[in-house]
C-alpha cells in the first residue's frame, strides 16, 4: 500500500549535483545517475508526489580545473556549482517544490543550504524565515581551512553552515551564518578529527553521537533532533551522508566507518522526519558506485529518500 506524501511534499524538485571535486576519491560524481536508476523518481510518484526534475547540475570535471589550495582543493569550482545549485534551491522554494537534491560529495550541502538562506531573505516575503538543519552523518564536516587535515572541501560544509570558514562559501547565503547553531543537530557521528572537536564545541550545536544512539535508542535521539531543528523554525532542512549506515550495508561510500546506523535504525530516521511534515528540502550524498555492490547503496538511497517524503509501511 502507498501513501500520498502529507502537504507540500507532494511537490517535489528533484536536483542531480555529479560533483566529486570536494572528496579525496573519484567516483562520487556517478551518485546521482546510481540513486537515478535505482528508481528514485518512479518510487516518489508511486507516493503521489509530482516530479520536477532539474537533471544535473553543470559541474567541471577534476581533470579540467586547478586544485589550488592546499587547505581547500578545487574551492572556486566548488564555489561556482553550488552558485548554480543554489539558484535551483531558490527557485523550486519559489515554485512551492521540496527540492530533493541528489549527491555528489558532501560539499554541496553549501549550496543546497546558500539557496535555502536566500529563500528565507527574500524580500517578496514581509518576514525573514528561519530553518532548522538535521545532518546525519558518521563525519562531523565542521573542519575549518586552518584544521581540515586532508584540504578536502567535503569535510568543511556543516562548519560553513554555521557561518565557520571561508567567506566565499560561508556568504553564499547572503550573511552568515546560513543557519543557527541552535537549531542544528548533528546525528549518528562516529569519527571526528582533533581539530574538528574544538570547532564544534565554538559552534555550539547539538551533537548526537553513535554511542548516545546505542544507549538511548533511535527514537528517543531522533525525536530529541526534531524538537530541535524544528523549535522557533519554518521547518528545517535534512542532509543525509549514505556513511551514516553501517558499510556492511551501504559499502558504497567514500569515507566507510565501521559501527553505523542499521537498515531499519536509518528507516525509522526518516520515517519521524517525515512524520513531522516539517522538513522543506533534503539531500543525499556521498554514494559511490566505482566501489558499491550491485547498486546496493544507491537502493538504500533511494527507499530512505521516499521514507523521508511519506512511504510507509501500511
Amino acid at each position: 500500500m502507498t501513501m500520498k506524501a502529507p502537504g507540500r511534499r507532494s511537490r517535489v524538485a528533484v536536483i542531480g549535483v555529479p560533483m566529486d571535486l570536494g572528496s579525496n576519491l573519484r567516483g562520487v560524481d556517478m551518485g546521482p545517475s546510481a540513486i537515478r536508476i535505482a528508481g528514485v523518481v518512479e518510487q516518489l510518484r508511486e507516493l503521489g508526489c509530482r516530479i520536477k526534475d532539474f537533471g544535473n547540475v553543470a559541474v567541471p570535471h577534476a581533470s579540467v580545473v586547478g586544485i589550488g589550495s592546499a587547505s581547500m582543493r578545487y574551492a572556486e569550482p566548488i564555489k561556482m556549482t553550488c552558485e548554480l545549485l543554489a539558484t535551483a534551491i531558490e527557485s523550486s522554494l519559489e515554485d512551492s517544490h521540496t527540492p530533493v537534491v541528489l549527491g555528489g560529495d558532501h560539499s554541496i550541502a553549501m549550496g543546497t543550504l546558500a539557496g535555502l538562506a536566500r529563500y528565507g531573505l527574500s524580500r517578496k516575503r514581509k518576514k525573514r524565515r528561519r530553518y532548522g538543519l538535521l545532518w546525519v552523518d558518521a563525519h562531523a564536516d565542521a573542519n575549518t581551512p586552518r584544521t581540515t587535515p586532508s584540504g578536502n572541501v567535503h569535510g568543511m560544509p556543516l562548519a560553513v553552515a554555521l557561518g565557520r570558514g571561508d567567506k566565499r562559501f560561508t556568504e553564499l547565503g547572503g550573511p552568515a551564518p546560513m543557519i543557527d547553531a541552535s537549531s542544528a543537530v548533528l546525528l549518528a557521528v562516529r569519527d571526528v578529527d582533533l581539530g574538528e572537536r574544538d570547532n564544534l564545541r565554538k559552534l555550539g550545536l547539538r551533537v548526537i553521537t553513535m554511542r548516545e544512539i546505542d544507549e538511548r535508542g533511535v527514537f528517543e535521539c531522533t525525536t530529541e533532533a526534531l524538537d530541535i531543528v524544528n523549535a522557533g523554525t519554518d521547518g528545517f532542512h535534512l542532509s543525509v551522508d549514505m556513511d551514516c549506515l553501517d558499510p556492511r550495508l551501504a559499502p558504497g561510500v567514500g569515507t566507510p566507518v565501521p559501527g553505523g546506523l542499521t537498515v531499519r535504525e536509518a528507516h525509522l530516521v526518516m520515517e519521524l522526519v517525515a512524520d513531522s511534515r516539517q522538513m522543506v528540502s533534503c539531500e543525499f550524498v556521498e554514494v559511490n558506485p566505482v566501489i558499491d555492490q550491485r547498486n546496493m547503496t544507491a537502493e538504500l538511497a533511494a527507499g530512505l529518500i521516499r521514507s523521508a517524503l511519506g512511504g510507509k509501511i501500511l
